[in-house]
């Protein structure tokens, strides 16, 4: 640092030097004929002194008398005059010479402030370039730490990379192992399925001698009417089969006209018929009608509902939802109104009560494709998250755009309300979920989750709890009272969608290994397992979803079917329509309706009449 003040310093001097020189040298010439005229005026002054002593002399040797002497006077007098104009003009320049002094003296006091505020920015610019020196200096050496922790990151990240690739092949081939080894338990189970059904067949030929010979016409008649008039007065009468946690309760292995002795019993309970009654040890030749007759029943139990809920069988209206991909569809919670997003960046509502093609409305606003959508409890707003960054609230009955919410920096996937109408909870890929307060729009609670959203719900309409589903196989459980996250569980792969029962007892979750679990979350474990070796999940957002009663679960698989299995763990019918993979599935809360959509611009809605 002491080279550098030297090197200024002697700057500074041969500035002031230069600076010197050609101020200078501009009145050197000046100063020069100054000083002469200076030495001159003594002389003059010098030279009329000698004069005036002369003239003295001369006009006292006048005073004596003499001729010649006045000559002499007169020519002194002249000379006097000359010597008196002269010395006139020499103190005019010399007023003159004084005058432009003065003015370069103010000149130069003009410069030496000029100088004096030059050397004072120059010592603030010394000042501002030492700091960012410094500055620089401390920019440098964390450049270099960001350069030695960007390394030992990207070492990490290829030993992570590494290790990844590793573990994928070693899940590929575990999984190509595991279905090694579900094929051969299909097998067998089928094997066993194919013995048992034999071992029922055998029990039911030998038990049911002559099961119709008193009762079969007044069974049928009863059975027939069931049919005709599920939902009449009459039919209320005959009790509700009741539900079980058992997968076994109402279990048909193989064909519908294959049942066990359990189900013949718990139907018989079901209408009222003791099986005293049909009971012959003795058996005869009218097995095979009564086995027969038996099979009718069962079939006719199941089209009347009392092995559950009819199932939306018919095709009650198709057409084209979205320009290009549906992603999403949910019903209306109050009226037969059905609300659709697609790739198209529109939400749709479609009045399926008057059954016409073309949308109720069209709900504008999104910049990218829509994700999901969800009416609040009343149907008045419908929530709705798309692939910008947003999730956005319309209101129903005008149809225009309320909120816009703003502030994940990853595509939001789903939102549900809390604390309705002013909360909105809203879960992105950016991995973390957001809590809004639709009166001041903004975000007063983000929660982070650590990996990313696909879907999530809340418990009651009070918000206490959310879970929601992610990337990494994980089911979380936040209690909004708290900042903490309250439990999670593991699934077996990534999750793509969750539902809720009514009840808040039980929630449905579909993995990416092809199967659907069922969760009791009172005691926050899996408790049954849904799959077919058909059933495929779609895609990362695939919708699954309990109708109204929380008996049955919908989900839309990759070949374009509609896959829906009763809570008791046995798969009741599939649905076709779709020519590619359904993506999502809503059904009705008020009926038996079941909307679906799909990657064709297809949406699809099935009835039971």
């Amino acid at each position: 640092m002491s080279t550098e003040e030297c090197v200024w310093r002697e700057h500074v001097v041969q500035r002031l030097r230069e600076r010197d020189r050609k101020e200078c040298e501009n009145f050197k010439e000046i100063i020069v004929q100054n000083n002469r005229l200076i030495d001159h005026v003594a002389q003059l002054k010098s030279d009329n002194l000698k004069l005036s002593v002369e003239n003295e002399q001369l006009r006292n040797a006048v005073s004596t008398g003499g001729s010649g002497s006045n000559v002499a006077i007169a020519t002194l007098e002249k000379k006097l005059l000359a010597q008196q104009e002269e010395l006139t003009d020499l103190h005019k320049r010399k007023g003159e010479n004084s005058q432009m002094i003065v003015d370069l003296n103010v000149k130069v006091e003009q410069q030496k402030k000029l100088l004096a505020e030059k050397e004072r920015s120059f010592n603030e610019q010394q000042t501002v370039n030492n700091r960012l020196r410094a500055e620089v200096q401390l920019l440098n050496s964390s450049l270099e730490e960001l350069k030695k922790l960007n390394t030992t990151l990207l070492d990490e990240h290829t030993a992570l990379q590494l290790a990844f690739s590793s573990l994928e092949d070693k899940m590929r081939s575990v999984q190509d192992e595991n279905r090694c080894l579900l094929e051969r338990l299909m097998r067998y189970k089928s094997k066993d399925a194919d013995k048992l059904n034999e071992e029922n067949e055998s029990i039911i030929r030998k038990r049911l001698p002559s099961i119709f010979r008193k009762r079969s016409a007044k069974l049928k008649r009863d059975l027939e009417d069931a049919v005709r008039e599920p939902n009449s007065p009459n039919s209320q009468t005959v009790p509700a089969i009741p539900h079980s946690n058992s997968a076994a309760q109402f279990a048909i292995a193989g064909s519908d006209d294959d049942f066990d002795e359990a189900s013949l019993n718990d139907a018989m309970d079901a209408l009222k018929f003791n099986g005293e009654d049909f009971r012959n040890p003795a058996g005869d030749a009218r097995c095979d009608d009564a086995a027969r007759n038996s099979a009718q029943s069962i079939d006719t139990l199941k089209a009347a509902g009392y092995l559950g809920q009819p199932n939306p069988t018919k095709i009650l209206m198709k057409f084209e939802a979205h320009e290009n991909e549906s992603h999403a569809v949910r019903w209306s919670p109050v009226e037969r109104l059905v609300a659709t997003g697609g790739a198209d960046r529109k939400v749709k509502l479609w009045d399926i009560g008057k059954g016409g093609t073309e949308p109720r409305a069209v709900l504008s606003g999104s910049s990218a494709g829509i994700n999901s959508v969800d009416f609040d409890s009343t149907g008045a707003y419908i929530l709705g998250t798309s692939n910008d960054y947003g999730a956005r609230v319309w209101s129903v009955m005008d149809c225009r755009l309320r909120q816009t919410l703003t502030g994940h920096s990853g595509k939001v996937m789903a939102a549900k309300y809390v604390q309705e109408p002013n909360k909105v909870v809203t879960g992105s890929h950016d991995r973390t979920l957001k809590i809004w307060d639709l009166r001041s729009i903004a975000c007063i609670e983000t929660k982070f989750a650590g990996s990313s959203c696909n879907d999530l719900c809340t418990t009651d309409s009070l918000g206490s709890t959310i879970i929601s589903g992610h990337y990494d196989k994980k089911i979380r459980f936040w209690d909004i009272r708290t900042e903490k996250q309250a439990d999670d569980v593991l699934m077996p792969a990534k999750i793509t969608s969750l539902d809720l029962s009514k009840d808040c007892n039980y929630l449905i979750c579909s993995v990416r290994d092809d199967t659907i679990k069922l969760l009791d979350l009172r005691k926050n474990q899996v408790i049954s397992t849904f799959a077919n070796e058909h059933f495929k999940v779609s895609c990362d957002f695939a919708r699954a979803s309990f109708n109204s009663g929380a008996t049955k679960i919908a989900c839309g698989s990759a070949d374009g079917a509609i896959y829906i299995w009763n809570v008791n763990g046995f798969l009741e019918t599939t649905l076709k329509g779709h020519s590619t993979a359904v993506n999502a599935v809503s059904w009705s809360p008020n009926s038996n309706a079941l909307a679906s959509v799909g990657k064709s611009k297809r949406c699809i809605i099935y009835s039971d009449s």
